[in-house]
């Protein structure tokens, strides 16, 4: 088996384990983290030869723009507490306590070195995060704050992994440049993330249409990415600027096709890179194998004492600082999602599992340092790294849902319905101010008045049934089941105008040009 054909086998394998993780009930990044380490056992199978410094480009701009996709900036806002003690001062505090341990336990290894095995093993991954909460039916705070923790605690972690290798390969370190080197790295993220997400939404309306628009936004990611790290700026960073101002200024409410077609083709993109990044994570069990031979005992000891860093600093920080942040939302009107028990405090705490971020850190890390010699404990960093996300990625990817179940934390359903009804209402209310709106410059008939009156009413009961009175709601459902009918004779007239047309792609003198389009006429007619 050679590389290509193993990239082939993780992208099937990124299709294949989200029905069967469904069925299992355990997340889809776990299984392909299995994956891979399977992958890794047979000797047939190739080490995977990835220059380290192209894998953070390759795989997290996607990961971070399909995340945000699902979020919003008016939800980063609203939590910007819990996200700040989650993000920035628990990655901090997790680098120094994971730094301290790993220089008290592995012999001779330096002050800068232990800080980058801290700071690469301290942020949680959000794409990990991200697709197990949100298959859990968690309550919607609590999602909130993990995918905002996830997103932005790769910003802190990465400066700080870049502070400490430029330390340990050099020799020297000033902790005056270290915070320079951090403001600027932000701020120039945020300059070069709004200008793209600037010119991007500019580009979009020149472009119109969708297959354009689409395509635009899959380079734009590695565009920010790429030219942030250019100008010596958090590229992490500016991917999440450039996706947060798409995502508020660059949807209209009337690119229908090009927001469906661009949450297939997202979500597609999400699934694939999702799987051969956590492929990848179990199968850097090659590396780990090879860096242990005849030193299990001793490694496993130091990754075991990592892990237990890791795990208790998470929880020792999570019950003071939730304690803090409820104390300031009782005493202040701060519009913040945050836990209210101990429940969700301890979902939140087993929801930090590690993973690609972390992997391709350790990957990254130098081979030599300026003066030539090898990087002090590489293969020891290296090792407990990985050590650290199989047992977080694992053992809580696979016990998280069993967790969630036991402590009974679940999604307030009620709340979400009632919300739902009150956005059924303000579309059927804005509809009908359209329509007065349109009555006052054009005479309409008095039955079309009275049916598109009822349209505007329908717009509404279609979202939320609860919001018509029972006579409304039956009258509605007698409509609904005429509709239904309607619809399920028009598919089958269209499906067999489908075919038809279709077998004539293969008829002699037939244009499969003319065949396709006149296909995609019918397509588009099947989704009113």
């Amino acid at each position: 088996m050679d590389q290509l054909a193993l990239l082939f086998v993780l992208l099937l394998g990124a299709v294949v384990s989200v029905p069967v993780a469904d069925r299992l009930g355990v997340p889809s990044p776990v299984l392909m983290a299995l994956l891979g380490v399977a992958l890794a056992l047979p000797d047939f199978v190739p080490n995977v030869n990835i220059p380290p410094d192209l894998i953070l480009p390759a795989l997290l701009p996607p990961l971070l723009y399909a995340a945000v996709r699902r979020t919003s900036w008016r939800q980063f806002t609203a939590n910007k507490r819990p996200i700040f003690l989650l993000a920035v001062a628990l990655v901090f505090v997790t680098t120094l306590c994971v730094a301290a341990v790993a220089q008290a336990i592995v012999p001779g290894l330096p002050v800068a070195a232990a800080v980058a095995l801290g700071a690469l093993v301290a942020p949680p991954d959000p794409v990990a995060a991200t697709a197990v909460a949100g298959r859990l039916g968690l309550p919607r705070r609590l999602v909130s704050i993990l995918e905002g923790e996830g997103l932005f605690n790769d910003v802190t972690a990465i400066v700080l992994y870049h502070v400490a290798i430029a330390a340990a390969i050099s020799g020297e370190f000033s902790p005056w440049r270290a915070g320079l080197d951090l403001v600027l790295s932000a701020v120039v993220a945020v300059v070069v993330g709004l200008a793209l997400g600037w010119g991007t939404n500019r580009l979009m309306d020149l472009l119109e249409d969708p297959t354009l628009q689409i395509g635009l936004t899959l380079l734009v990611p590695y565009a920010s990415y790429v030219l942030a790290e250019e100008l010596h700026g958090s590229g992490v960073l500016a991917v999440l600027t450039t996706a947060l101002f798409l995502a508020e200024y660059a949807t209209h409410a009337d690119d229908v096709m090009t927001r469906l077609t661009g949450h297939t083709v997202w979500n597609v993109v999400d699934t694939l890179v999702t799987g051969v990044a956590f492929g990848l994570v179990g199968l850097e069990l090659h590396n780990a194998v090879r860096t242990a031979s005849g030193r299990w005992g001793e490694l496993l000891g130091w990754s075991a004492a990592v892990v237990a860093v890791v795990v208790l600093v998470r929880l020792l920080w999570l019950l003071p600082a939730t304690w803090l942040t409820k104390r300031l939302h009782a005493l202040r009107d701060y519009d913040e999602e945050i836990p209210l028990s101990w429940r969700e405090t301890v979902v939140m705490w087993w929801a930090g599992m590690r993973g690609v971020a972390s992997v391709a850190l350790a990957l990254a890390i130098p081979l030599t340092t300026d003066s030539g010699a090898p990087f002090p404990d590489r293969d020891e960093i290296v090792f407990i790294a990985f050590g650290v996300i199989m047992a977080t990625l694992v053992l809580q990817g696979l016990t998280l849902p069993w967790l969630v179940r036991r402590l009974g934390v679940q999604a307030d359903t009620e709340r979400e319905g009632a919300f739902e009804k009150q956005l059924a209402v303000r579309a059927a209310k804005a509809a009908k101010r359209r329509l007065r709106e349109i009555e006052q410059v054009e005479e309409l008939p008095e039955d079309l008045a009275e049916q598109m009156l009822r349209r505007a009413f329908e717009i509404g009961v279609r979202i939320s049934p609860d919001i018509g009175d029972d006579e409304r709601r039956e009258a509605h459902e007698h409509r609904v089941r005429r509709l239904k009918q309607t619809r399920r004779i028009q598919n089958e007239m269209l499906s067999a105008a489908r075919h038809e047309v279709l077998a004539a792609r293969s008829e002699a003198g037939a244009d499969p040009e003319i065949v396709d389009r006149v296909l995609r006429h019918l397509d588009v007619r099947s989704l009113r």
